[in-house]
């Protein structure tokens, strides 16, 4: 699901924030009061190899472009 909501994000990468929004946007299960899935999707950004880090101001950047 995290690779979804970069995949449909403009640029193909996206803030926290913003993967936290497509998920609660497409899916009705993360407009509960239960926000434990929160930690679920930070905990797999940290671990996944596949998910790289960048500095804000190269996410900043791109938004200005």
């Amino acid at each position: 699901l995290i690779a979804m909501a970069i995949r449909a994000s403009p640029n193909k990468r996206c803030t926290l924030s913003e993967i936290y929004q497509y998920l609660h946007s497409k899916y009705p299960f993360f407009r509960g009061s239960y926000t434990g899935w929160k930690n679920s999707v930070r905990h797999n950004l940290s671990l996944n190899e596949v998910f790289i880090k960048l500095p804000k101001d190269m996410l900043d950047k791109q938004k200005t472009n």
